[in-house]
């Protein structure tokens, strides 16, 4: 299990970018649009050096639904390998069958 600090500052960045998101994307959309003049563009850049780092989509960690574990996430479940295999042991996965030879 993560720590739940980690698992509370995931989620806060979570809601930040929530939160700044059509802010963001206009400031990106003005600052790289090349008809514009570079004085405009790099006011743009400036304004948005301002926000939040916390505010950016790339600090967002994927984590295990069930544990929290940041590792060996799968995406298409939403959780982590060993939250996957522990389910399809216990069959609450469709389809999913552990190998065994």
């Amino acid at each position: 299990m993560a720590k739940k600090s980690s698992i509370e500052k995931n989620k806060h960045r979570e809601a930040l970018v929530k939160l700044y998101a059509p802010k963001r994307k206009a400031l990106l959309a003005t600052a790289n649009d090349q008809s514009l003049e570079m004085e405009e563009r790099f006011e743009a850049r400036l304004k948005l050096a301002e926000l939040p780092r916390n505010s950016s989509p790339t600090r967002i960690r994927n984590r295990c639904g069930m544990t929290g574990r940041p590792r060996a996430f799968y995406r298409k479940m939403g959780i982590s390998r060993i939250a996957l295999r522990e389910l399809g042991n216990q069959g609450l996965i469709p389809g999913l069958v552990k190998s065994s030879w």
